[in-house]
């Protein structure tokens, strides 16, 4: 699959589906590749060409020095649909996926046919836990960092009955760039779309992890009254909730979507 250069930025992009179907493009969360998404591709691709990718700093694209912001990442984006001659998609993001999100639908609306933004925040107004993250993975390392996010990323009964896929996530987590991965807390730790969520036009479906410590439902529940006509659902997950609950993420993606 291609990589596509995004201002000097490689990035890996992966295409699936039929060349003649919808248009949805995938968004992961910080510390996660592509692969993120894996368990939803074979309902997604039935009824869509899925795009995915790495964004920077994460998974085999490039980790240019930071700092990095979501106009950045929204460049990066547009970067992408661009040299793949797509006019307009669908979105789905996770996390900061769904931050993403919150900004091409502000920023890019006519390229924004439907929105879905999972187990998201749109600001925070206490710098100070993102500060201590970028210095604590700058001085020791992701690895020092894993469990304690596999904690946050899933419930405790998910990590007892799934080890192979918590096993999954923690690679792909160790494998994520270290500069990368600081320069994207820092673009987290800064953005604010208070001002902006409410320009958002285009049809948008809030997921939250009703036992999610990362990004709490009240989050998305603030999300979806700062969009106009947003709907909310709420899955029996913690924050990686497409992994947690596959079937049900997948389904209420593609009832939204498909309406």
């Amino acid at each position: 699959m291609p990589m596509i250069d995004a201002d000097g930025c490689p990035l890996n992009v992966e295409v699936e589906g039929r060349d003649d179907a919808p248009v949805l493009m995938l968004s992961n969360s910080l510390g996660t590749d592509l692969h993120m998404w894996d368990p939803q591709m074979p309902e997604f691709t039935r009824h869509f060409r899925v795009v995915r990718y790495d964004r920077r700093g994460h998974g085999k694209s490039a980790a240019p020095q930071g700092p990095y912001s979501f106009e950045r990442f929204g460049r990066d984006i547009l970067a992408i649909i661009d040299a793949l001659k797509i006019r307009t998609m669908n979105w789905c993001g996770l996390s900061m996926g769904g931050m993403d999100g919150q900004w091409l639908g502000a920023n890019a609306r006519d390229r924004i046919e439907k929105l879905v933004l999972a187990n998201t925040n749109f600001y925070y107004a206490d710098k100070a836990p993102w500060a201590d993250r970028i210095k604590f993975v700058r001085e020791k390392g992701l690895a020092a960092f894993v469990d304690t996010n596999m904690a946050r990323w899933f419930t405790k009964g998910f990590i007892e009955r799934a080890p192979k896929e918590i096993d999954r996530m923690k690679q792909m987590f160790l494998a994520t760039n270290r500069e990368g991965y600081a320069a994207c807390v820092g673009a987290i730790r800064d953005m604010d779309f208070r001002a902006t969520n409410p320009g958002i036009t285009a049809p948008t479906l809030v997921i939250v992890g009703a036992q999610d410590p990362a990004t709490p439902p009240a989050n998305g529940e603030e999300i979806a009254r700062q969009i106009k006509g947003a709907k909310l659902v709420s899955l029996d997950a913690a924050h990686i909730s497409n992994v947690e609950q596959p079937a049900a993420f997948t389904k209420a993606v593609l009832d939204f979507l498909k309406a």
